[in-house]
């Protein structure tokens, strides 16, 4: 059986971590498939939205496999094969039931959007095990909700959980497990409304102001990303103001 499943339905690329009896805990090995897993992903023009998850229902990944080494070296993606995947303008989703622990929370903060179950918790408890979270999460937390939050999370090694992480703005929504698969699919079929190039741009866009000193200086640069260029370019821009005046449904080709 493989330690990581790929499925494609549509639009939608599910990648599912699949050792629920080690609480998808990543090995060496599995970041190099998950890797390549979303260089898949990212290549190929008829996907659009990827949604990442765990097996069973008591993690969606724990973090890395301390019996397999700590090692510090990942793949070219970085951690989970995500971490340092920056120019990726596709939306990904992060479907956590369950635990989402050390390089597991780390894995769920590089995606665009967490979805959560009522039973999941979230936390990087690396220094109670004499390590430090190399994913990216000491980088992502505080910008997400804010210094003195995320230190108290990263310091303590104190787990939250998903009705918290909601109120520290990590989390986009908490729901019953039993309503978990509803809702992202939601959430899918809503990105999915909009013209692939649009919503590159939009993500595209939004990460890269944040590296502007102020949003002016964001607004004027805007027109150099590149996802914002190929957005301006694209046969789907002219194919929305054609179906506004036409007063029909958009056919979005992704190009």
């Amino acid at each position: 059986m493989s330690d990581i499943l790929i499925s494609k339905s549509g639009a939608i690329t599910r990648i599912t971590l699949n050792r629920p009896g080690q609480l998808n805990s990543i090995t060496p090995q599995m970041h190099a498939d998950l890797d390549k897993a979303f260089d898949a992903f990212a290549s190929d023009d008829r996907q659009h939205v990827c949604v990442v998850t765990g097996a069973g229902e008591k993690a969606f990944c724990a973090g890395s496999d301390l019996k397999s080494g700590l090692g510090n070296t990942y793949p070219e993606g970085g951690y989970a094969g995500l971490s340092n995947r920056f120019d990726l303008a596709k939306p990904v989703i992060a479907m956590v039931n369950g635990f989402a622990l050390g390089g597991g929370f780390e894995l769920a903060l590089a995606c665009d959007l967490i979805i959560a179950s009522d039973n999941a918790s979230f936390g990087l408890p690396e220094p109670l095990v004499g390590a430090v979270a190399l994913g990216g999460g000491l980088h992502r937390l505080p910008r997400q909700i804010g210094l003195k939050q995320a230190m108290g999370m990263i310091l303590t090694s104190r787990r939250v959980c998903a009705h918290e992480g909601y109120r520290l703005g990590f989390v986009n929504e908490v729901v019953s497990a039993e309503r978990l698969e509803e809702i992202v699919q939601g959430y899918c079929d809503d990105i999915l409304k909009g013209a692939p190039p649009s919503i590159r741009a939009s993500k595209a866009t939004v990460y890269e102001s944040l590296d502007e000193p102020d949003v002016g200086t964001a607004q004027n640069n805007q027109e150099n990303y590149k996802e914002f260029a190929r957005w301006k370019n694209s046969a789907d821009a002219m194919e929305g103001i054609n179906a506004f005046v036409e007063k029909r449904k958009p056919v979005w080709t992704g190009k």
